[in-house]
């Protein structure tokens, strides 16, 4: 039985298709009634799940090709974000962000709209510049930012086709330093919040939520020295992790020590399993207006959901104008939440967490744990018929779509 990456979920699919080639996928496609892309499993639901077949991308070829006059790179929609990484590094090219893992597929990673962190620093999808794509009659046709389709084709939870390559944006390569503080009070971070998220580069907040405030302070810093001191928080004198007695080893390099950008923008390093494996994750991105009301909700119902919790993470992203993004029209405030892995147990309390937060506009991070259907996301995005619409037309028949479709957006 095929499972994801977390084991709490087993795919339905008849089979598991390997193509070695676009030609080979495009006939895949073509000729299947009902097919989902799959790519490293991290999704925490049905998401990538069809009762057709699961297409892998990852023996479709490991293509970088950098194109220096444009500044961007085209990479196969299988490749890991930290094989690109490193490979671009190696050439003097870098991206403006990284999530997390470095372990996860670019395709899968943009279909999500998943994230790193930064003020000023938007989505991995935000740096997607073009989309070469297998649709439903096994067409291979190419999206390029500008076009009428593009800001809906990025975030697209694989209901477009299956995406064989990505065109990403680059600049030169930097250098970053990680400096990690503890013990900030949570007074004091809802007070200085805005400042303390522009205190470096990337900036991540982690948390129980039910103790007296931020446990640990994580500054990315590409420019400058981080500040001494941190509104009373202690500098680490040691390598922290943000679970408690999990291996340090499996972290990015702290301490202030200066690295390539991709060796210190993610949490974890890509030669290491990250976490403790066993774990579910949920994240609602706010509008950065609402941060401070959502803290308070937030540290209200902790009570009810800490049992559960493994860390919560607080972190930022730039808006966008890809549809169905996070960020879309507006600058938010990631809310993310590690789980034990106890399914019926963290089910049980996302719908009051949803209730705190979805009124604020908070949307639910696609590839996460969450309780919210149609009915309440469709009103958290402007697009959101647009994107059915756009569906409908690329894939009339349905090929793409599945139980996660049909429940979120009700496509079916």
């Amino acid at each position: 039985m095929l499972q994801n990456w977390a084991g709490n979920h087993t795919y339905g699919a008849s089979r598991v298709r390997h193509p070695r080639s676009v030609e080979e996928l495009r006939d895949l496609v073509g000729s299947a009634t009902r097919v989902r892309a799959l790519g490293t499993r991290h999704a925490f639901t049905d998401l990538a799940d069809t009762t057709g077949d699961l297409v892998s991308t990852q023996e479709l070829g490991q293509d970088i090709e950098v194109d220096a006059e444009r500044r961007v790179v085209r990479v196969s929609g299988g490749v890991s974000y930290g094989v690109l990484a490193e490979q671009l590094a190696r050439g003097g090219w870098a991206l403006a962000t990284m999530a997390s893992l470095p372990h996860i597929s670019v395709a899968g990673a943009i279909a999500t709209g998943t994230h790193g962190s930064g003020d000023a620093t938007g989505s991995l999808a935000a740096a997607v510049a073009g989309l070469e794509i297998v649709g439903a009659d096994g067409a291979l046709r190419v999206v390029s930012r500008g076009e009428p389709d593009f800001d809906g084709s990025v975030v697209s939870l694989g209901a477009l086709g299956v995406v064989t390559h990505v065109i990403l944006d680059l600049e030169p390569t930097y250098e970053v330093r990680q400096d990690l503080y503890a013990d900030l009070p949570w007074d004091v971070a809802v007070e200085h919040l805005d400042e303390l998220t522009s205190t470096a580069y990337s900036v991540s907040l982690f948390t129980d939520w039910v103790s007296g405030g931020i446990k640990q302070v994580w500054l990315k810093s590409r420019d400058g020295v981080p500040p001494a001191d941190l509104w009373g928080a202690a500098p680490a004198v040691e390598t922290l992790h943000m679970l408690a007695g999990a291996d340090v080893e499996a972290v990015t390099q702290q301490g202030g020590i200066t690295g390539a950008w991709h060796e210190r923008l993610p949490h974890f390093r890509l030669e290491f399993t990250p976490s403790r494996g066993e774990e579910l994750q949920s994240e609602y991105l706010v509008p950065r207006t609402e941060a401070r009301v959502a803290v308070e909700r937030l540290r209200a119902l902790a009570p009810s959901y800490a049992h559960l919790l493994q860390v919560g993470e607080i972190r930022t992203i730039a808006a966008d104008r890809l549809w169905l993004s996070g960020a879309y029209d507006r600058d938010v405030v990631g809310f993310h939440f590690t789980w034990v892995r106890d399914v019926p147990a963290v089910y049980a309390v996302l719908p009051a967490i949803e209730e705190a937060l979805l009124p604020l506009g908070g949307r639910p991070h696609w590839g996460k744990c969450f309780a919210a259907e149609t009915a309440a996301l469709a009103p958290l995005y402007k697009r959101f018929e647009d994107f059915r619409d756009l569906a409908v037309r690329v894939d009339p028949q349905g090929k793409f779509r599945n139980d996660f479709l049909a429940r979120c957006l009700e496509l079916d």
